[in-house]
């Protein structure tokens, strides 16, 4: 199962179409927030049958967007927010309590523009980073592919970075 993951294209989608074309065919696409409108057209982009799961973020001003989603993949349990209101720009350590507290395994967070993946007791934590606004040293737009076996479950994480 090939999955995209990004966040923070700020309604900036060339890159983002880029990259879901150079990916196609995807099984899933996966942003995390702050599409600024852009949610009713990205799934015109994906080919047929790949599935949506989109976020809100604190700049979809008037999006009807969930402002969180918690899912299940395989034998994982996920939970998607933007991270803005677990102060994930001073770290992770909220957004890791509140994915223990809700039995996921599996976190991912957009909002600080910065590319991050790591696993704590038992949670991987991740962020895309930025597709159009990079805040990384080198500031390359980047996202992530999430690759899961499907007999296994288990999974391969990717950053990629554009430029």
């Amino acid at each position: 199962m090939k999955i995209l993951v990004v966040s923070d294209t700020h309604r900036r989608d060339d890159n983002l179409h880029q990259v879901i074309d150079a990916w196609k065919p995807l099984d899933m696409l996966i942003h995390l927030g702050d599409v600024e409108g852009s949610e009713h057209i990205i799934g015109q982009w994906v080919n047929e049958g790949c599935k949506l799961a989109i976020v809100r973020g604190n700049n979809d001003f008037f999006s009807s967007l969930e402002m969180e989603i918690e899912m299940s993949l395989g034998p994982h349990r996920m939970f998607l927010t933007h991270g803005h209101y677990y102060n994930v720009s001073l770290g992770v350590e909220a957004l890791h309590r509140e994915a223990e507290a809700r039995g996921c395994d599996i976190v991912m967070y957009g909002h600080t523009h910065r590319p991050y993946l790591e696993t704590i007791r038992g949670v991987t934590i991740l962020n895309p980073g930025s597709l159009s606004y990079p805040r990384q040293e080198g500031r390359k737009p980047s996202y992530l592919m999430m690759e899961m076996d499907e007999k296994t479950g288990a999974v391969k994480y990717r950053h990629y970075f554009l430029g």
